[in-house]
């Protein structure tokens, strides 16, 4: 195999199990193309050629003795730096953080590593993993390889463009707010937000976090493929005790009807020409695969989006605003501002009937994924942003918030969401959204597969010099 970062994890797992090629060479092949690209971009800010390496070799030495490494056998993976990785410094894009070394792997960190998957860096993430942006006065900007101008997204920005850029063949991310999903839009890529309790965490360098966190924020991959993004959560959702909140269920959760929903512009939203030109043949994939698609309106977002804002912003409120303040960077203190004022005040009573506000929502959204296997819905309401473009004013960032509805919605409803990238406009990343039921990601897979396999394949990134 030639240019080994150019495939993807599911051949380069298959190869190495083959003994094709080594784990040592397929990891090598990445490292060096991160020390030729990386600097470009500034995706990976923790490398660790030598522990990598080792890492490799013990895969290829569980291979020469016949055993099974695991699905992700020889496979290069990032970590974000907001996770937990042993021995190394979960930063969070702080510099209050820069030494805050872990003593344990995040479960996510430790379920990769059991499937065979070779750790060869930690990405980049914006200060507290808080904007669609990358960017912190600890690591630098992230760049999207596909084109500097545009952000590469965020929180898992970093991830994005390691992924775009063959630095690896998955990326881990985490989303609360649409941190795999836009990145993954953004850079070109597919991602995933898997189900709540799908994937296990927890953090030990932080504690245990507030209620809104616990029940939004989940960890899940980006990648090049449909089929990495199913090799890849399969492997990422093994059992770990340390996350109460887990539920472990099969991935393949039995037949379904290939009954989609297509809905423009959920609630209100306002959705580019772009946008909805790239739904629209999205859709007209999947009738080509057999799949019914009726245009109707989708259950309450905006609803959702609050109560993600009051249970996120009462975190803050009560865990991260000295923080925030205490790590000065400029960026999150405005952000934050934004989001608090969006977001109101917020007392237990407010924080209470957000609570029993979501439970309706739930149920609406399952009867409605009921009828409907599966929604077609917009990743944002625009094309990518234009770097930085959240910190330019309050107009601006506004106008980046209302775009990210979907984003915003989905976490508060524990459902599971994916990215795909149809294509380009312009040579700017465009791509859809896919949501279905709890814990059918199988659907998702099922449906991204129909649009990927019906549109143009997508390429790794060239950052220019």
């Amino acid at each position: 195999m030639t240019q080994l970062w150019k495939s993807t994890a599911s051949a380069l797992a298959q190869a190495v199990r083959c003994k094709q090629v080594s784990a040592i060479e397929v990891t090598q092949a990445h490292l060096d193309r991160a020390d030729a690209i990386n600097a470009l971009i500034n995706a990976v800010v923790d490398s660790f050629h030598e522990e990598s390496l080792d890492a490799a070799g013990q895969v290829d030495a569980q291979i020469a003795r016949g055993q099974d490494p695991g699905p992700l056998c020889g496979v290069p993976v990032t970590i974000k730096v907001n996770v937990d990785q042993q021995r190394h410094a979960t930063t969070n894009g702080l510099k209050l953080q820069e030494n805050l070394v872990a003593l344990e792997d995040n479960p996510v960190v430790s379920n990769l590593r059991k499937a065979g998957a070779v750790i060869i860096g930690r990405t980049n993430t914006p200060a507290f993993s808080l904007r669609w942006f990358t960017r912190n006065n600890l690591h630098g900007q992230t760049l999207n390889p596909r084109d500097p101008s545009i952000t590469p997204g965020g929180s898992s920005g970093g991830a994005g463009a390691a992924v775009a850029a063959g630095l690896c063949a998955i990326g881990h991310g985490t989303d609360i707010a649409g941190s795999v999903r836009y990145p993954a839009y953004a850079c070109g890529l597919h991602g995933l937000r898997p189900s709540l309790g799908r994937v296990p965490a927890h953090n030990a360098t932080g504690g245990d976090r507030f209620i809104g966190a616990q029940m939004m924020a989940v960890s899940g991959p980006l990648a090049r493929s449909i089929e990495d993004i199913r090799l890849s959560l399969a492997a990422m959702s093994a059992r770990d005790p340390r996350d109460p909140w887990q539920t472990v269920a099969p991935l393949d959760q039995g037949p379904f009807e290939k009954r989609a929903a297509l809905t423009l512009v959920p609630d209100g939203m306002e959705v580019a020409d772009d946008v909805q030109a790239a739904l629209l043949d999205a859709a007209e994939r999947l009738r080509d695969a057999g799949w019914t698609v009726d245009q109707v309106d989708c259950p309450p977002m905006q609803e959702a989006a609050r109560i993600n804002a009051i249970l996120w912003m009462a975190e803050n409120q009560f865990a991260a605003g000295d923080m925030i303040a205490n790590e000065g960077e400029p960026d999150a203190m405005f952000v934050a501002a934004q989001m608090i004022a969006d977001a109101g005040a917020i007392d237990l009573e407010r924080v209470m009937m957000a609570l029993k506000t979501r439970v309706g929502l739930i149920r609406e959204w399952e009867q409605f994924l009921g009828r409907y296997t599966v929604l077609l819905c917009p990743v944002s309401g625009e094309l990518p942003f234009e770097q930085q473009l959240d910190v330019r004013s309050e107009a601006d960032f506004a106008r980046v918030f209302r775009a990210q509805l979907t984003q915003r919605a989905l976490p508060t409803l524990g459902l599971p969401g994916l990215s795909v990238a149809t294509g380009q406009v312009n040579q700017i990343p465009v791509g859809v959204q896919l949501i279905a039921g709890r814990f059918r990601e199988d659907v998702l897979f099922a449906a991204g597969t129909a649009i990927e396999q019906a549109g143009p394949a997508i390429a790794i990134a060239e950052p220019n010099a």
